[in-house]
């Protein structure tokens, strides 16, 4: 095989594949109803999480991190269902703005910032598998992502000063949340919404629906 040839090969089965850049119109549409539907569950879960953080607070410092994953779902929802470069980014990022246009206690732009973070921990996952690989190992490793990003975030700008022991509980319950929450159950959204036949202009709806 000649280095051209070679160069091709490895051109289309990785990043070089240009259908992973190119977002189509109802991609763009699709990502967009994604980012505002989940941001209406960022919403609900801004206020319905305050009963739960009351009971886990006082359990262990930094156990609060286990109710974070209602807010990573977004990202690896996206990265799941449109499968292009910078949809997990771009539908978090959505759901965020819906939640700080709604007056979220955080703030608009801290509350946009965090969703931006935290779709960049889920790309970055979806990156290293070469936007190939959509599995329920990598939804649940794309949850984590997000989670960690999230995670050390929320540190940085609301928990500084926090001892190593807040630090460490609070990372590990944040991971396990969002690999569970939002990368489990996310996965099996995207699987229930491919059944119904709703993404068939997707690979991820026609790749379902091709198992049925």
């Amino acid at each position: 095989m000649s280095t051209s040839t070679r160069t091709s090969t490895t051109t289309r089965t990785g990043l070089g594949r240009p259908e992973i850049w190119r977002w189509r119109v109802v991609d763009i549409v699709v990502a967009s109803v994604l980012g505002v539907a989940c941001g209406f569950l960022f919403l609900a879960w801004n206020v319905g999480y305050l009963g739960p953080k009351a009971l886990l607070e006082p359990l262990m410092p930094g156990v609060q991190g286990l109710l974070d994953g209602p807010w990573l779902i977004a990202g690896v929802l996206g990265g799941l269902i449109i499968r292009k470069v910078g949809a997990a980014i771009y539908v978090e990022t959505i759901a965020a703005v819906v939640s700080a246009l709604a007056g979220a206690q955080w703030g608009g732009f801290l509350t946009i910032e965090a969703g931006l973070v935290q779709g960049l921990g889920a790309e970055l996952i979806f990156l290293l598998f070469a936007y190939r690989v959509w599995t329920l190992p990598v939804a649940m490793l794309a949850g984590a992502g997000a989670a960690l990003f999230g995670g050390v975030n929320n540190l940085l700008l609301w928990f500084a000063g926090s001892g190593a022991a807040f630090t460490v509980v609070y990372l590990i319950c944040t991971v396990i949340s969002g690999a569970v929450l939002a990368g489990l159950l996310g996965w099996l959204l995207a699987r229930g919404l491919a059944s119904t036949g709703a993404l068939d202009r997707f690979g991820s709806g026609r790749e379902v629906r091709a198992r049925v």
